[in-house]
């Protein structure tokens, strides 16, 4: 059984914060600071150059790669990290596309975040040649995947709702199809257990400063599938995804395996962050997690439904159908969230009319719920969210 309370004691939450904005930035790990430390002073300080070496440093995206295929349900030996999200969604339909060469349609759905349509939307415009993106209602997908369909590319957890989709049922429609699939982990790594050998996914990717607490701008992943890892090619083939990349050859031989996937030179500060965040987990059971997650969800829509008769629930109640976040609506959603976050409980609003709420128990229970619901309730009885100050939109939102 997972002891959350030992988990809530390895994070610097700020006094007087209820952070439920995980979803989008994870809090510090305590123990991040000091292996930062380490890395720059005993490490970097010390050994220069010589700390690619002596300390492993080229060896991290393999093995930190490993340490997030066990959350996700990976093979050992097929998870790497290293570069951004962007850039492991382009390698992986890139690479997919170029295994389905008779077919010309990347099936999304309008759900998706938008970056991942914006990364499908430049490959098919690069490639031309009658190739196109085609996006559908999240609930249509599955009667949309036909033989003209070389590769479904969907996020498993919807970054507005909350709304999950069933990765075992739409891989098995896009096998039967004879199309690839390719799953977005960034709101589902970290978040609930995730099976992606055992569901069948042919590639998937993901970040890590979400859920995974690496902090701001942290490296993404990617697994490719075993029966996979020696066809797959990446079109974007960077010098560390080289077979020999210090023979300095000029022309490319990818890499074994999922070493193909490797583009540039590794972040080794941010990754030293994410191996102290990735220690957390190593007591966290994902199931555990997962049954407390959904317990305090439930929680916070029935005080927030109950007193916030205003708001108007956006994320599934079945189980089955929603991840690790609670969203509501309402037209002054920005200026409610910005006033929520002057009274110390952070959340995030995404447009048109989002509040929404990362629900993370390694930080939080069941007090840091009850007061965020309740803290939202006054704001909306006391009419506080009407403020021009509220109003104005800041940069990030």
């Amino acid at each position: 059984m997972t002891d959350f309370s030992a988990t809530h004691a390895k994070f610097h939450i700020p006094d007087g914060v209820i952070y439920l904005d995980g979803n989008s930035l994870g809090p510090l790990p305590v123990a991040a600071p000091e292996r930062m430390q380490k890395m720059m002073t005993a490490e970097w300080g010390q050994s220069l150059i010589g700390g690619w070496n002596e300390h492993g440093w080229m060896a991290m995206p393999r093995s930190l790669g490993d340490r997030i295929g066990r959350l996700i349900g990976a093979e050992p030996g097929h998870t790497v990290l290293g570069d951004t999200l962007s850039i492991k969604v382009f390698q992986a339909l890139a690479a997919a596309i170029r295994m389905r060469p008779d077919r010309r349609v990347i099936l999304s759905d309008t759900g998706n975040f938008p970056s991942d349509l914006y990364i499908a939307e430049g490959l098919v415009d690069l490639l031309g040649d009658g190739y196109t993106l085609k996006t559908v209602a999240p609930e249509e997908v599955e009667g949309a995947i036909d033989d003209t369909v070389a590769a479904i590319l969907i996020t498993e957890v919807d970054y507005r709702t909350g709304r999950r989709h069933d990765m075992a049922r739409l891989t098995r429609a896009a096998h039967d199809a004879g199309a690839l699939a390719i799953w977005d982990l960034a709101h589902s790594a970290g978040a609930l257990p995730v099976r992606v050998a055992a569901e069948g996914a042919d590639f998937a990717v993901g970040c890590t400063y979400k859920y995974l607490n690496s902090g701001p701008g942290g490296p993404a992943f990617i697994y490719v599938a075993p029966r996979h890892a020696e066809q797959a090619k990446p079109a974007l083939a960077g010098w560390l995804g080289h077979d020999r990349p210090f023979d300095f050859d000029l022309r490319y031989t990818p890499g074994a395996g999922i070493e193909r996937m490797r583009v540039g030179t590794p972040p080794v500060l941010q990754m030293a962050a994410l191996e102290a965040a990735l220690d957390v987990w190593d007591g966290v059971d994902m199931d555990d997690l997962r049954a407390r997650a959904l317990e305090l969800g439930d929680r916070f829509i029935a005080g927030v439904e109950a007193a916030c008769p205003d708001l108007v629930l956006a994320t599934p109640r079945d189980h089955a159908s929603r991840g690790s976040q609670v969203s509501f609506r309402h037209p002054d959603a920005y200026a409610i969230m910005q006033a929520l976050i002057a009274r110390g409980v952070v959340g995030d609003f995404r447009a048109p009319d989002i509040l929404r709420f990362g629900i993370t128990p390694l930080y939080i229970g069941e007090a840091e719920i009850d007061a965020a619901g309740d803290t939202l309730a006054a704001i909306l009885r006391e009419g506080a969210w009407d403020d021009p100050a509220f109003r104005t939109r800041k940069a990030v939102t």
